[in-house]
Order: C-alpha cells, then structure tokens, then sequence
C-alpha cells in the first residue's frame, strides 16, 4: 500500500488570522524533493476536545502525519496532552527529553552569565516540555535542543509532533523523513503535464477527461479554472499526472481530444511530482 502523508496544523493564531501559515507550502516541498506528496492538511485551533477527535482519527488511519504548534508549555499549549488522551496513555517526563531540556537550561545560564539553579522555579517548569505520552520517541531540535516526539499506534502509521516555529519544525520534519521514511524516496517518480485551454467550458471537457481516466487508471485528470488571470484570462488548465512512464500515453490521448473538440491550447507545462 502507498504510504500516505498527511499535515495537521494547530493553534488559533493561524485561524484568527494574527500569524500566516508557513508549513502548508513547506512541507509539500520538503516531500517532493524527496519523491513524496502530501495527501491531506487540516487546521485546528486550541480546542482540547477537537484536537483530541482529530489525533483518534488520525492514529487509526495509519497515515504518517506532522503535527505542528502547542507542544510548548504555556496554558494555550495542549497538544501534548491531547496526544495522551486519543491513545489513552499516561503522561510522563520523558527521561531523554529531560537531560535534553537541562542541557538547553545550563547553556542558557551560561550565555547570560548567572549560575545554573535547577530548581528554580521557571526552570523546574520548563521541564513540562518533555512531558510526552508514555512510549512516545524524540524528534531532535537543532535549533535550541527542546525535543519533539513521536507516536504510533501500532498500524504502520505515526504522527510526528513539531513545534510551531519554521524554524525549529522544518529541520525537524526533514530529519524524520531522512531517518524513518528514505525506503520510500523517489521510489515511484510522477509526472504532471498540463495545458492552457482557452473559450472552453468545463462541461465540455468532462467526457474526456472521464474517457481518459478509465482507459489510464493510474492517471488523475485535473481541470484547475481562472477567471482573471493577469496574464491567460479566463481560462482552464487541464492536465494529466501519475507515474512518469503512464504520462505520455494519457498526455497524448489529452492533446487529441482537445483537437477533436476544436479548443484552442496555449502554453503546455511540465512537472515532475
């Protein structure tokens, strides 16, 4: 079976508008790099119960998923706990993460100069960022040291869970796919090829790209409209994509129907997935 992955992005700075979105565009690049797509993303705000429903969906899809946002320690951060809760485990210091998060705390004492006090009361708190649910495994953070972790729920899946900062997620995320998932690199190249088709209604379309898609199924035909493009106008672009060496055939098959049809094509693209 193909694995899919998918993307879950958590906090209400990104649905209330205060904070733009960067790990949508991000991480389907860091997975085309390597050969792989994201099948699916979704946004949730810091809603314990909603975050909790959506974790119980997501560990019994068997999906690989990142999670980004609300494994800080702050009260608006819960999705340690959530994670805890959809599995129905136990949180705990994490042993590694706790040595990890010390580390961080002595190179901080010494970069301002004063002594390391463990027990002081800010520090004594910064160890709930390595409370994690039971069985969970860490995710390095090269930025600052303050682990990740992840969780799997024995079905072939997992969900990796990052920080909200691009800066700390994105290496971290690059990290899991490097060590866990490099099997599945460029194992299937794919390809996308498109066109522009111009004074053509999609309805009118719809028979050949039903025909093409039953004569090639391994291939998705996709109709993308624009009505105001700066540059095409209004204007459909209508391509194929799949496994690179079932491309051509489907391309081919695309490019007769829209001569048959009378359309009038312009600028024709390539992509490879």
């Amino acid at each position: 079976m193909n694995t899919r992955f998918g993307l879950i992005i958590v906090g209400d700075e990104i649905l209330s508008g205060k904070r733009a979105d960067k790990h949508f565009s991000k991480v389907i690049e860091l997975l085309g790099t390597r050969g792989l797509a994201l099948t699916w993303a979704e946004y949730v705000g810091d809603d314990p119960d909603r975050i909790v429903r959506t974790l119980e969906r997501v560990f019994a899809s068997g999906d690989v998923v990142f999670s980004t946002g609300g494994i800080g320690a702050t009260p608006d951060d819960h999705t340690r706990q959530c994670a805890a809760r959809a599995l129905g485990r136990a949180l705990a210091l994490h042993p590694g993460a706790e040595a990890l998060i010390r580390e961080r705390m002595q190179d901080l004492a010494r970069e301002q100069g004063v002594a390391y006090d463990a027990e002081r009361p800010d520090n004594v708190h910064r160890l709930n960022m390595g409370v994690f649910p039971l069985g969970a495994s860490l995710i390095p953070n090269p930025y600052n040291k303050i682990p990740g972790f992840s969780c799997t729920a024995g079905n072939g899946g997992g969900v990796y869970f990052v920080p909200g900062f691009p800066v700390m997620a994105w290496p971290m995320i690059e990290w899991v796919l490097d060590t866990q998932y490099s099997h599945l690199f460029n194992r299937s190249p794919r390809l996308e090829r498109s066109v522009i088709v111009y004074d053509t209604m999609e309805s009118l379309l719809t028979p050949l790209m039903q025909q093409i898609e039953r004569e090639h199924s391994a291939i998705k035909v996709f109709s993308l409209p624009s009505v105001d493009h700066p540059q095409h106008g209004r204007h459909i672009e209508l391509g194929v994509k799949g496994p690179t060496e079932q491309v051509p055939a489907a391309w081919t098959m695309l490019l007769n129907g829209l001569h048959e049809l009378g359309a009038r094509v312009g600028t024709d693209m390539v992509r490879k997935l």
